[in-house]
């Protein structure tokens, strides 16, 4: 916590916390439609990387048939769409368009507002590094974003599941550290918390990331097909062959039965311990003496 916001109006970072938000907000709905995408295999559609220039769509019939020509080089085209008309194309280029277009207004929308508090000088000092490192998170994000859609353009009609997870992953981080920096503005003063409660929510944090991630690895793989029971896989509590592929811990990674498996008891977890640190934190919100079940 920055104790110089301590000395700053809490009108004069309301604006600032707000903007914040938003951009959160528009993280978070860039998750969605990437999801979307991902579940409506358009995410190979485009297959160049134009950052400005990309931003507007093929505006005439030679424009379109140019783009379609690029897609039917790929190996998606050649060995699962062969066949598809210019409609088809059509109707899976607009969704990733649109997961790019949204990337782009993300961008203006950090941009612009944080010149306007940098000119007027409304940015709390120490602050204005904070601020520049969603900028720096929001490129690393676009690159890694190309970085995995060019895994899929190669041999493999499919980009790679490190390369999602890992993309799924930063936007995890871009979106709990905006949401990070605008409760600094609105909360410049730290809640009095047991040190018990605070450890243990940054564990859960971190046990929420993980499965995160994990998730990122049953999207990559396609790992979800592979039972639709739970808690038992099939027939039995662990999926059969869970440690079959050599060495051991590649199965965590690329089995798909063992991806699944983790994902689900992870998630399952999850519910299952945040339940004493909800308790716990409803104490200390209350005023309550008595020691909640994760100690102090």
């Amino acid at each position: 916590m920055d104790p110089t916001l301590n000395r700053i109006s809490h009108a004069d970072t309301r604006p600032i916390a707000l903007w914040l938000f938003v951009c959160a907000v528009l993280v978070f709905a860039m998750v969605v439609v990437g999801g979307v995408t991902r579940l409506t295999h358009s995410g190979l559609s485009i297959v160049e990387w134009k950052p400005v220039i990309g931003a507007l769509p093929p505006l005439n019939e030679a424009e379109w048939l140019a783009e379609f020509e690029k897609y039917r080089e790929t190996p998606e085209y050649q060995k699962i769409n062969r066949g598809m008309d210019l409609e088809g194309f059509k109707g899976i280029f607009w969704l990733e368009y649109y997961h790019r277009l949204l990337g782009r207004l993300i961008g203006f929308v950090v941009l612009v507002p944080f010149l306007y508090f940098w000119w007027r000088k409304r940015i709390p000092p120490g602050f204005t590094l904070r601020l520049i490192g969603v900028f720096a998170l929001g490129g690393l994000q676009g690159a890694l974003g190309w970085f995995m859609v060019a895994s899929g353009l190669v041999d493999t009609p499919r980009v790679s599941a490190y390369r999602l997870t890992a993309h799924l992953g930063l936007a995890a981080v871009i979106y709990a550290y905006l949401l990070w920096l605008m409760l600094d503005l609105l909360r410049p003063t730290p809640v009095a918390a047991a040190p018990g409660l605070r450890r243990f929510a940054w564990l859960v944090i971190g046990a929420v990331f993980v499965t995160i991630l994990a998730g990122g690895l049953v999207a990559g793989t396609r790992a979800g097909f592979a039972y639709n029971t739970f808690p038992l896989m099939g027939e039995s509590f662990f999926p059969v062959g869970m440690w079959s592929q050599q060495p051991w811990w590649v199965n965590l990674f690329e089995n798909v039965g063992t991806v699944q498996f983790n994902h689900c008891a992870r998630a399952s977890g999850d519910a299952w311990y945040q339940h004493p640190a909800a308790a716990r934190a409803a104490d200390v919100g209350s005023g309550a003496s008595g020691r909640g079940p994760i100690g102090a």
